[in-house]
C-alpha cells in the first residue's frame, strides 16, 4: 500500500567565516580585528576573511593586494590546513549523531537530511538549534544553519540570518521566497548565468517562473531543468553522503570576449590558485591538468597533460596550463571561459569532499 512521502527535512549547515574564526578562537589577539587567512605577498590570495573584515569589503578569492587596499590594517594569518581539517572532522562527528545523510560541500559546510534521524526528533528547527550549541560546545566556533524541504531553500535560508543565526523556508512560503528572490543571488547562479538571464529579461524568481521549460532547455542547456524547478521552489536533488570527487576544477565566464593569447594567460593564474587552494585543504594531488576553452559561438575544446607524479605547486599547474592554452592558439575565435581541472587524483581523506565546482 503506498503512502504519502513524507516531506524531506533538509538542513544547510555553514561554519562563519570558519578558517579565519578559527585562527581567532586560538589567538585571542586577533578576535575582534579585521584578518585574513592567506598570503600578504603580491600575489597572494584571500582564503578566508573575518566579519571584521568583511565589514571592509574584504572576501575569499580576492587578490591579497585588493584586500590590503581596501582594508589597510588587515592582518594576514598563514593557513594551517591540518588544523582546519581536525576541527572540520569534530563537526562531522556531531553531524553523525543524528543522520548518516550528510554530504559535504566543504570543510565548512554540508547538507544533512534529517527526515528520518537518529535522535528521533520530529522538528527540524530543534535539530539544527541542537548541533549549533554542540559545534559551540565542542569547537567554540559558531555555525549558521538553513532548514527546509529541499536542498537549495536550505543552502538560500542558511544565509538569511548570518553569522550564528538560522532561518526556515517551508513549502508554504518556498515558491512566494524564490519568486522574490534575485536571481543573482540563487546557488547556482554565477556573475555571468546573471548577466546572460539579465539580456533575456530574467531579473527575479518572478521572471525565471515565467519562462517554459523549452525556453531554458534552449538558453541555459543542460541547466535548464534545475532552473525550471528552482523557479518553482521545486528541486528533487538528494542528499548523498557517498560521492567520490574525481576531478577539481575551477572555471570562469568573462565580461567581454578574449582573443589576445596575454590576456586568456593572465586569467589561468586565479583558476590554478583556486584549484590548489582546494587541494591544500582537503589534501588532495593529482597528475592529469585539463585547460577547458569555450569560444564565443558557445564551441569547446579541452587540452590534457598527465604527468608521471603529482602536480606540486601553482606554479607547475600554471606552466602546464599555458603549455595548453598555446597549443590552441591562434584562437579560432574570442574566447568567452577558460577552465583548469586537475583529475587522476590521489585522495588523502574519505573521498567524499562532493563539492560540484570552483566555479569563480
Amino acid at each position: 500500500m503506498g503512502g504519502v512521502q513524507p516531506v524531506r527535512k533538509i538542513i544547510h549547515l555553514d561554519m562563519d567565516a570558519f578558517f579565519a574564526s578559527v585562527e581567532q578562537r586560538d589567538n585571542p589577539e586577533l578576535r575582534g580585528l579585521p584578518l585574513a587567512v592567506g598570503g600578504s605577498a603580491a600575489r597572494g590570495v584571500v582564503a578566508a576573511a573575518s566579519y571584521e573584515a568583511r565589514a571592509f569589503g574584504v572576501h575569499s578569492a580576492m587578490p591579497s593586494v585588493t584586500a590590503k587596499r581596501k582594508c589597510p590594517d588587515l592582518i594576514f594569518v598563514p593557513p594551517r590546513f591540518d588544523v582546519y581539517r581536525q576541527v572540520s572532522q569534530q563537526i562531522r562527528d556531531i553531524f553523525a549523531e543524528y543522520t548518516s545523510l550528510i554530504e559535504p560541500l566543504s570543510l565548512d559546510e554540508a547538507y544533512l537530511d534529517v527526515t528520518e534521524n537518529l535522535k528521533r526528533m520530529e522538528i527540524a528547527t530543534e535539530i539544527a538549534l541542537e548541533i549549533r550549541a554542540k559545534i559551540k560546545a565542542v569547537t567554540g566556533l559558531n555555525a549558521s544553519a538553513g532548514i527546509s524541504y529541499n536542498k537549495f531553500l536550505a543552502k538560500m535560508a542558511s544565509d538569511l540570518n548570518k553569522p550564528n543565526g538560522q532561518a526556515v523556508i517551508t513549502p508554504k512560503n518556498g515558491p512566494g521566497f524564490v519568486e522574490a528572490l534575485p536571481v543573482k543571488k540563487f546557488h547556482g547562479v554565477g556573475p555571468a548565468t546573471a548577466e546572460r538571464m539579465k539580456r533575456h529579461g530574467i531579473e527575479t524568481g518572478l521572471d525565471l517562473k515565467s519562462k517554459s521549460l523549452a525556453f531554458l532547455q534552449q538558453h541555459f542547456g543542460k541547466s535548464g531543468p534545475y532552473f525550471y524547478g528552482i523557479a518553482r521552489g521545486i528541486d528533487e536533488r538528494q542528499v548523498r553522503p557517498d560521492r567520490i570527487r574525481k576531478s577539481v576544477g575551477a572555471e570562469d565566464t568573462f565580461v567581454e570576449d578574449i582573443d589576445k593569447f596575454d590576456l586568456a594567460k593572465a586569467e589561468l593564474r586565479p583558476l590554478a590558485e583556486k584549484v590548489r587552494r582546494y587541494c591544500d585543504v582537503h589534501d588532495i594531488t593529482g597528475k592529469t591538468v585539463t585547460v577547458k576553452i569555450k569560444y564565443s559561438d558557445f564551441t569547446q575544446a579541452t587540452r590534457s597533460q598527465t604527468g608521471s607524479g603529482a602536480v606540486s605547486d601553482v606554479d607547475q599547474m600554471l606552466e602546464i596550463a599555458e603549455t595548453l592554452l598555446a597549443s590552441v592558439f591562434p584562437f579560432k575565435r574570442p574566447v568567452r571561459l577558460l577552465g583548469i581541472t586537475l583529475s587522476s587524483l590521489n585522495i588523502e581523506e574519505s573521498g567524499q569532499e562532493p563539492q560540484l565546482d570552483l566555479g569563480l
